[in-house]
C-alpha cells in the first residue's frame, strides 16, 4: 500500500525508451516525449498521493544541472558527468527514512540491483505503466459515478418543505 509519505524516483529517460507511446513520440520530437511522460506521472502522483521525482540524464551537457517544480512534479536534470542512475542512487540514500518506502522505477537491471541493496523499492518501466494505466481507469471509473448520480436539492427536502416551495412557485403563498 502507498502511503501519502512515500517517494517515486524515475528514471525520466528509460521510461521514455521503454513505454511505446512515448518512443513514438520521442522519435517524433523528443521534447514532447518527456512533457507527455511529465503529464502521465503528475496525474500519478496525484492519484497515489506519492512525490514523484523524474529524472533525467544530462551527464553528457554541461552544466551544473538543475532541480525544479513542474505539473506539481520534481524534475531533475543531472550535473556535467553524473548519470541518472548515480543522482538516483543519491537521492535513494538521502531520503531513506523508516517512515516512508522509496520506490524507484527504471528497467534498468544493475541499477534495480544496486538500488534494492540500498533498500528502496523497484519498478520496471512495464510495472509502473500498468500501474498508471490501472490509475487512469480509477479515475475515469470515479468520473463515471460522479456524472452517473444527480444531487438534486428536491430529493434530499422533507416533503412538507418541498410542498410549500411547490406552493410558492406557483404563486400560492
Amino acid at each position: 500500500m502507498k502511503r501519502r509519505d512515500d517517494v517515486l524516483l524515475v528514471d525520466g529517460y528509460n521510461m521514455i525508451g521503454a513505454w511505446p507511446e512515448l518512443a513514438a513520440l520521442r522519435d517524433k520530437d523528443f521534447e514532447d516525449a518527456r512533457d507527455r511522460l511529465l503529464e502521465m506521472l503528475a496525474d500519478y502522483q496525484g492519484f497515489t498521493g506519492m512525490t514523484v521525482i523524474v529524472v533525467f540524464d544530462a551527464h553528457q551537457v554541461p552544466g551544473i544541472g538543475k532541480t525544479f517544480k513542474q505539473r506539481r512534479l520534481t524534475v531533475v536534470f543531472t550535473k556535467e558527468k553524473e548519470t541518472a542512475d548515480a543522482c538516483i542512487e543519491r537521492l535513494a540514500s538521502d531520503m531513506a527514512q523508516r517512515s516512508r518506502d522509496i520506490h524507484v522505477a527504471t528497467s534498468d537491471m544493475i541499477e534495480q540491483h544496486v538500488i534494492f541493496g540500498k533498500g528502496a523499492l523497484r519498478k520496471s518501466a512495464r510495472e509502473l505503466l500498468t500501474e498508471i494505466k490501472q490509475s487512469r481507469k480509477a479515475i475515469q471509473h470515479k468520473v463515471e459515478q460522479k456524472t452517473s448520480v444527480r444531487n438534486e436539492l428536491d430529493s434530499n427536502l422533507k416533503m412538507d418543505v418541498r410542498m410549500k416551495l411547490e406552493k410558492m412557485r406557483r404563486g400560492e403563498l
